[in-house]
């Protein structure tokens, strides 16, 4: 009974704020502080109050969540002596390294299409005339680290 008067205390606190953020020409904050205001009154309405009050009160419900608390120990504990032996996860992981590795020579290659550059424009890598040939190393690293 006083989780439901505690509800529509709220709810009506709520609106009365709503209606003076609308006096204020706040519409969209108003009808946004409306309908949360209105959730508790929906839950009280549903029966869901009553049912978390039933709930947090009996001793068997509980022992319930003691139940579904010692599982998840349970799978936690024995995901983490999985992952510490190396156990079925090992396999994949090997599998996804080797699948990775295995790349086919020409597919880091550029593909230009049959297409051939005139011996009038310079390659794209060349030095410009004010630069040297060390501006270019760090982005060289850069490319050859990631396989390029």
């Amino acid at each position: 009974m006083i989780a439901e008067t505690v509800c529509s205390a709220v709810s009506a606190a709520g609106l009365g704020i709503a209606v003076v953020t609308a006096y204020r020409k706040r519409y969209l904050t108003a009808a946004r502080l409306a309908a949360y205001s209105l959730v508790p009154v929906g839950l009280v309405m549903t029966g869901v109050v009553g049912w978390l009050t039933d709930t947090a009160l009996s001793p068997t419900a509980w022992a319930g969540f003691g139940v579904l608390g010692a599982a998840w120990l349970l799978f936690a504990g024995t995901r983490a002596v999985e992952r510490r032996r190396g156990g079925a996860g090992a396999g994949r992981r090997a599998a996804g390294r080797a699948e990775r590795d295995a790349v086919a020579p020409a597919a880091s290659a550029p593909s230009l299409g049959g297409t051939t550059r005139s011996a009038a424009t310079p390659p794209a890598t060349a030095p410009r005339a004010g630069g040297s040939a060390e501006d270019f190393s760090d982005i060289e690293a850069i490319l050859k680290k990631h396989g390029i």
